[in-house]
């Protein structure tokens, strides 16, 4: 409400419209818990559709328009988008299908369902939560616990330190790069890159740990989202560690929805990658998170696609070194990091730009304006005074 206060009508909105929609599921009987279903998932894909990526696929629309020689344009919105819409529109949208597949049963108190949606803590930044891990907790009276109370403050301390000291310092100098690809080469710009593999990582889990501490020191207790995820061994397992509440999000909302991998390979491969593309619609209404989406799908179908020829290059070879844990972590960090240049790019262009200088980069011998640039970009980075 300090932001844009009448935005908190589309708050009010949703959520009535969610609250009445489960108990309707949940009364009805066959088609027509479809059709509520349905009503629930339409009212906030929509919201979120018109605020997050209606201006971007007009943008690109008129675009196409123009390239096609048709002088007319549709007109964008001048509209912001509301802080959190996406973590808590998912999170609404996972209680009505918990509800339509008898998972869990309706909420009929019209304010603990909207403490449910609302709840501050995770509100902004996740975890998405499901009904079945925090809705009963709403109904349980809550009294101080010592224990609760120092080892949430402890947490919020730990998330606060990721965020603000690490990964707020870690942005002066991957802004600085990123925001001027053309001035920047080489090492400066693989430190950078570096960097921001870490500051994602300290900003993002930094919040959850915030989100989590906060909500133990009240009596509640929400899901994991982060897990040490640069420490996988593969892009599977990375994506079982990173950002939990959304992966396990898409995967049990969407994938299984598709038909997973109960389907034919090809349908199946398909079905990965249109659900990595979505997630990184999801991320930003932007080419480069569409981008890192695709390049994470196909990190997945590759590995699977690779998997028993690899293994027996290697046991022919003998070069079985190469499972070894140290091998196997760093390559999936070195594929993640490279992944996260179209995430922070700010456009498509940029992103292979910062790509090219890595590449010719590794060519040079580190020397000259390599070593220029890094200078460079170290007097400007300094910490606050």
């Amino acid at each position: 409400m300090a932001f844009i206060p009448i935005y908190l009508l589309i708050l009010i909105l949703t959520i009535i419209i969610d609250y009445y929609a489960g108990i309707l599921i949940e009364n009805a009987r066959g088609n027509q818990r479809k059709f509520y279903l349905a009503m629930s998932l339409v009212a906030n894909i929509g919201v979120l559709a018109v605020f997050k990526y209606y201006n971007f696929f007009i943008a690109n629309l008129n675009e196409l328009l123009h390239i096609s020689n048709y002088h007319a344009s549709l007109p964008l919105l001048n509209i912001i988008l509301p802080i959190g819409l996406s973590f808590h529109t998912f999170q609404a949208m996972s209680y009505t299908i918990e509800v339509y597949r008898g998972n869990y049963p309706a909420e009929r108190h019209f304010g603990i369902y909207a403490l449910y949606v609302m709840f501050y803590p995770q509100l902004v930044a996740g975890p998405i939560e499901r009904p079945q891990n925090v809705l009963y907790q709403f109904h349980e009276k809550k009294s101080f616990n010592y224990d609760n109370v120092t080892s949430g403050l402890r947490l919020m301390a730990w998330g606060l330190f990721k965020k603000v000291v690490v990964a707020d310092r870690l942005a002066f100098m991957v802004n600085e790069v990123y925001n001027k690809p053309n001035y920047f080469h080489g090492l400066p710009v693989i430190i950078a890159t570096v960097f921001f593999a870490i500051q994602i990582y300290c900003d993002f889990s930094g919040y959850s740990d915030m989100a989590l501490g906060t909500a133990r020191v009240m009596g509640f207790e929400l899901m994991k989202n982060f897990d040490r995820p640069y420490f996988s061994k593969s892009i599977g397992e990375f994506w079982r560690r990173w950002h939990i509440s959304l992966s396990t999000w898409f995967k049990d909302y969407l994938y299984i929805s598709l038909g997973g991998n109960r389907v034919s390979i090809p349908r199946g491969y398909f079905n990965l990658f249109f659900v990595f593309m979505v997630s990184g619609l999801w991320h930003g209404a932007n080419w480069t998170f569409i981008a890192w989406g695709a390049l994470h799908g196909f990190y997945q179908i590759f590995g699977r696609l690779t998997k028993d020829t690899r293994q027996l290059i290697i046991q022919k070879t003998r070069l079985s070194f190469l499972n070894h844990s140290v091998i196997t972590i760093s390559t999936t960090f070195i594929l993640v990091t490279f992944a996260w240049i179209f995430f922070r790019a700010n456009t498509i262009s940029d992103a292979f730009l910062i790509i090219r200088s890595m590449a010719e980069s590794a060519k040079s011998n580190w020397h000259g304006t390599s070593f220029t640039g890094l200078s460079s970009l170290l007097i400007f980075y300094k910490p606050i005074e």
